[in-house]
């Protein structure tokens, strides 16, 4: 590999304690293990065959497996944990909430739960909101709802500071951060701030992004449930336009830098004419524009379907100028650009269309998990708490190459994914689509 890849998760200290974990249960083949520190995942599963036909292993970097350790850090008794979501919602906050309270109270016997209030900001001097005091009834039912009962915001997160004073202050030696890229990057934050206090607090997070755009992960969750909703939507708006006179739906799915909804949702929902990602710029108009491309299939068929994501085509919008609490660049909507543009365009052509326009974001964000994501996320809520209670820290829980791993924060930040155009998810979109490789003059 050219790239140099470090995994390997830091520690508060040895864990000596036992774990109130009995894994002793007998099994029909032996008994239940705990895992090691040692019990690594190959991140690279690729290998090659000689001209023998012999398979050539390639070295690999190698991953900690994730798991309940036999010794832990912390004891139970005397652990305080803080839970905080961060971020846009989106489907699985609640069951990864009800997942860690459950596996703190349940399996290590831990009593001190703290729900934090509107994300970092409830960590800040000046929050009014107070703590929500979290044990299993309160989250017995949570995992049926959409969005987080511990609400959610963008931004405070830079403010690392503040937000150790107040996990000294409250005794708090566990903080559970549920979000993204940001919420990631500021809770490695908030872990350098406390190594610099030579503090014993374990940061661990768990990845949330409904882009899909996080490095070294299979998929983070709620992806999942976002292309189940968004083929929905896909699929009324296909119905709309075949039961119009040269009719065109246009939907809108989340993806600022990365189109892995819209990909998806493609292969999942076969009606989709045309996919627009931010990976494959396209030009408007000209002989191999996305327009005269639109024109064709509408002459040929009497009806299309494009799928854009929001981060698509923004070259062709001035840009607002703005950024969120996040940090990330506010922009201007691609699907109502597009919704005009293709009116004014078959005007000129002289073509009647009918185009419906239809922007489900908020709709998919609010979601209930669907059962792939709810399992998905007890998983990955337990997973972070047997993390944290090890003495890890500065580290989230993910799966990589189906198995659940620890990975250090610095290195699942640092860079974002992207929809490969020349690999094998976006071939496939094409082949459904039938669009050009390129829409570009």
């Amino acid at each position: 590999m050219s790239e140099t890849l470090d995994f390997n998760v830091d520690k508060l200290g040895e864990a000596k304690l036992v774990s109130p974990i009995d894994m002793r249960v007998e099994s029909l083949d032996g008994f239940v293990h705990y895992v090691s520190d040692d019990d690594r995942v190959l991140f690279s599963v690729k290998t090659k065959v000689d001209k023998d036909g012999k398979r050539v292993p390639e070295i690999s970097e190698t991953m900690e497996l994730a798991g309940p350790r036999e010794k832990i850090y912390f004891n139970p008794q005397h652990v305080h944990v803080a839970i905080v979501t961060c971020g846009g919602i989106c489907p699985g906050l609640n069951n990864v909430i009800r997942a860690v309270v459950r596996c703190f109270w349940y399996r290590y016997g831990v009593r001190r739960i703290s729900g934090v209030q509107y994300g970092y900001n409830g960590l800040l001097e000046d929050s009014s909101y107070p703590f929500i005091q979290l044990n299993p009834d309160l989250v017995d039912d949570i995992q049926e709802k959409g969005g987080t009962i511990l609400g959610s915001s963008r931004g405070g997160g830079n403010r690392t500071e503040e937000i150790v004073d107040t996990l000294e202050r409250n005794n708090i030696n566990i903080l559970i951060c549920i979000g993204g890229d940001g919420t990631l990057k500021g809770a490695n934050a908030i872990g350098l701030e406390i190594k610099k206090r030579g503090l014993k607090i374990a940061v661990v997070g768990v990845p949330k992004t409904i882009d899909n755009d996080l490095s070294f992960i299979d998929s983070s969750f709620g992806f999942d449930t976002a292309t189940q909703v968004a083929a929905g939507i896909v699929r009324g708006a296909h119905v709309e336009a075949r039961n119009a006179m040269n009719g065109i739906g246009l939907v809108k799915v989340m993806g600022r830098e990365s189109g892995f909804i819209a990909a998806h949702t493609t292969l999942a929902q076969s009606d989709v004419n045309f996919c627009l990602i931010p990976e494959s710029p396209f030009d408007l108009e000209g002989e191999n524009g996305f327009l005269v491309h639109l024109k064709k299939r509408i002459i040929d068929r009497g009806h299309a379907v494009i799928l854009v994501a929001e981060g698509s085509g923004q070259e062709f919008i001035p840009s607002t100028g703005e950024v969120d609490a996040s940090g990330n660049v506010k922009m201007n909507d691609i699907g109502v650009f597009l919704k005009e543009k293709i009116k004014d365009y078959f005007k000129k052509e002289d073509i009647k269309v009918s185009v419906k326009y239809i922007d489900p974001s908020y709709i998919i964000r609010s979601s209930p998990a669907n059962s792939y994501d709810s399992i998905y996320c007890a998983r990955l809520g337990a997973h972070a708490v047997h993390a944290a209670m090890s003495g890890k820290t500065m580290c989230l829980v993910s799966r990589v190459n189906t198995k659940f791993v620890y990975l250090p924060i610095r290195q699942a930040v640092s860079k974002r994914n992207h929809v490969d155009v020349k690999g094998s998810l976006w071939r496939d979109v094409l082949e459904n689509t039938r669009q050009p490789f390129s829409m570009k003059n």
